[in-house]
């Protein structure tokens, strides 16, 4: 009976160890500076226009030398009234520091995004925020 006790204990260890982060995916957020971007596209319904700004979006991120951690998504609807879902794209972009963010800015491959992309969007609001410290 106990060995049976002891099995299923070790298969629960298992699995939640399984399914948990690894130490490297918590690393790999840097909670330095985030750099949150909302994006509302002129044709938001457009699915042409929303190919042509995800495909530009997902070549930058893979090209930036700066970003460390990125998180692309689309609002849900909202269900509370503090919720805003009026923006078609969101981007969460995390950096090792404000200066690796400025970089970012100027860096080649962000320049071409908003070159590919500037007459797509009617309004981008970005917010950026500086880690507490610990």
């Amino acid at each position: 009976m106990k060995t049976k006790h002891i099995a299923i204990l070790i298969f629960g260890l298992l699995t939640i160890k399984g399914i948990s982060q690894t130490e490297k995916e918590v690393l790999d957020f840097d909670p330095a500076f985030s750099h949150s971007v909302y994006v509302w596209l002129k044709e938001p319904n457009n699915p042409n226009v929303r190919e042509q700004f995800e495909t530009s979006l997902k070549k930058f991120l893979r090209n930036s030398k700066f970003a460390k951690t990125n998180f692309i998504g689309v609002p849900p609807k909202a269900t509370r009234d503090v919720v805003d879902d009026s923006y078609t794209y969101s981007l969460i972009v995390t950096f090792e520091s404000a200066e690796a963010q400025d970089g970012y800015q100027k860096e080649e491959a962000h320049l071409i995004f908003i070159e590919e992309c500037k007459e797509l969007w009617e309004k981008v609001l970005v917010y950026d925020a500086l880690g507490l410290e610990e």
